[in-house]
């Protein structure tokens, strides 16, 4: 037995030596830092579902999409984990690792209990526009309290690596880039279409942008817009002309093809570039010529590019999911990519870059739609919603006005009338719950009481946790039965923690990354840690995500 008990620990001395031997061998500074990209390329496709990789995948070409696939590491089962799921907080997530209730952006635009008025989540008045005589420039991150991982790069490297943010939506560009950015690059359409950006980067644009805009690309896309390939070829979407899209000002249907330069007038000048696959394309351009233009990805100090590709969501806003229009932005996205791929090898080199593709949310069928095929769907009018909780609320209490604002499925208090009548805000969200709850097409109903007082870990509850922000969200959260919106009868959109609005494309390429996939749950949060750990670099301020090491080479 003596002998037995020293063989026993004999080999648990033996096993633990070769543990701690790998364990040393997992971690060598001088291997890691050599694992360092000279370019971490962040591309956001606004709307995109995951689905469209699988339901477009037949259609799409060899270098783009496929190619990230084929030779990166596809996340096929990640989610956002909070509600709402809307453009700014899903840019702001994916970069800060964080949800709303961290950074603190809760929506694209929310009310402002303190200000009392509705605010915009990257709208700054005390900078000023560059690029441009409008206020499309008075923009900022100030909105945003925590860092993004390309903040902690710049902190990281002294300031030496570059962060360079473009897309054509203003909040696409900034919260990415976040706060010590370079430089941040958006389109302002108009009369104009021009890339500006703000006085918090810089005084005047750089020469590069300036001759971009003086060449005359934005006109060049002005043009019509017809399918890419033969109507055939579109048999994975619906009808091309149908009840459930919205369509141009100036066109009686919508049906291909769309003669821009002849409905530019009626549909905001260059901004109906935005709602086409051209805005995809010509954002690609600017992406491309920033390369040269601020030298990125030149030396050993790992500089940022973040693209955001914003036409999808117009489009599907415009078109809904299942349209040919929708369908054709993705085959020619696909192209841009491919475009974009080849400039990356081209002029950092193939191999001294690591890419990621995400998406900020998903899309809903239109419900019209859902509802003509039997599915349950539907519309929710917050105004009348509004009006009877109001008459509730008076006829229980006796007092008006005990409502300032109700918006982005939320009810904000009037504290001011809820003091003077000393009414007990506890008897008051239980009540309102209690109304919300028997009215048509709400499913759940949180209270401030319950979020602040309750951790949830999973299902909708947690989502709305996730993105309940203690200072800036309301006292009463509402949800939505599944495919019920409040929106027009045609075009998508999103904003739900259901699927549809929650599953998006995750895809890591490149330096660092080996080829594979995963049906494992993972979370939008978790890009951010991952990149800094692939850097070796500190994980953004407010961040709750995992490093997804299973893409890491070995």
């Amino acid at each position: 037995m003596k002998y037995f008990f020293q063989l026993i620990l004999t080999l648990f001395l033996v096993q633990n030596s070769f543990g701690q031997q790998a364990q040393q061998a997992t971690f060598n500074p001088d291997q890691d830092l050599r694992a360092k990209p000279k370019l971490v390329v962040g591309v956001v496709v606004d709307q995109m579902r995951y689905d469209y990789l699988t339901r477009f995948w037949d259609k799409f070409g060899d270098e783009g999409f496929k190619k990230l696939v084929s030779e990166g590491f596809n996340f096929r089962n990640t989610h956002f984990n909070y509600i709402p799921t809307y453009t700014g907080p899903g840019h702001a997530s994916v970069y800060s690792g964080g949800a709303p209730e961290s950074h603190g952006i809760i929506s694209n635009s929310w009310y402002d209990k303190f200000e009392k008025q509705s605010v915009y989540c990257v709208s700054d008045p005390s900078v000023e526009s560059i690029g441009t005589s409008s206020d499309a420039g008075k923009m900022s991150p100030h909105r945003m309290i925590t860092t993004s991982v390309a903040d902690e790069n710049r902190l990281h490297t002294q300031m030496r690596g570059k962060t360079i943010g473009i897309a054509l939506k203003d909040r696409g560009a900034i919260l990415p880039a976040g706060h010590t950015a370079n430089a941040a690059y958006w389109f302002h359409g108009q009369d104009e279409g021009k890339w500006i950006t703000s006085s918090f980067y810089a005084e005047t644009l750089p020469g590069w942008v300036k001759k971009f805009n003086a060449s005359g690309k934005a006109a060049e896309y002005m043009k019509p817009w017809e399918t890419l390939y033969k109507a055939s070829d579109y048999a994975e979407s619906g009808t091309d002309v149908n009840l459930y899209e919205g369509g141009f000002e100036g066109k009686e249907d919508t049906g291909f093809p769309y003669d821009l330069p002849n409905l530019k007038d009626k549909n905001g000048g260059y901004d109906l570039l935005k709602a086409t696959p051209y805005g995809n394309s010509l954002t690609a351009d600017f992406a491309i010529a920033s390369l040269d233009g601020e030298d990125l990805g030149q030396d050993d100090i790992t500089d940022f590019l973040t693209v955001s590709f914003s036409s999808t969501d117009y489009v599907g806003h415009n078109f809904g999911v299942n349209s040919r229009e929708i369908q054709d932005t993705y085959l020619r996205l696909d192209q841009d990519l491919a475009r974009l791929l080849k400039a990356l090898d081209q002029k950092v080199g193939e191999g001294n870059y690591t890419l990621f593709l995400t998406s900020d949310h998903g899309g809903v069928h239109v419900p019209a739609y859902l509802q003509s095929v039997k599915i349950p769907a539907g519309y929710f009018d917050y105004g009348k919603f509004q009006d009877s909780l109001n008459a509730f609320l008076a006829e229980r209490f006796g007092v008006e006005n005990l409502i300032l604002n109700v918006s982005n499925n939320q009810i904000f208090f009037n504290y001011e009338e809820v003091l003077e009548n000393k009414i007990s805000r506890d008897e008051l969200q239980n009540e309102m719950a209690h109304f919300a709850l028997q009215y048509g097409m709400v499913n759940k109903v949180f209270t401030r009481s319950q979020l602040e007082g309750t951790s949830y870990t999973e299902g909708l509850a947690s989502s709305v946790d996730h993105g309940y922000h203690q200072k800036r969200s309301g006292d009463v959260v509402l949800v939505l039965e599944p495919s019920v919106i409040s929106y027009s009868r045609t075009g998508s959109t999103h904003g739900s923690g259901q699927n549809y609005d929650t599953h998006a494309p995750l895809i890591f390429y490149g330096k660092g990354i080996k080829t594979g996939n995963t049906l494992e749950r993972t979370e939008i949060v978790d890009i951010a840690p991952t990149i800094s750990a692939l850097l070796g670099i500190s994980f953004p301020n407010g961040s709750t995500g995992r490093p997804l090491y299973m893409a890491f080479e070995e």
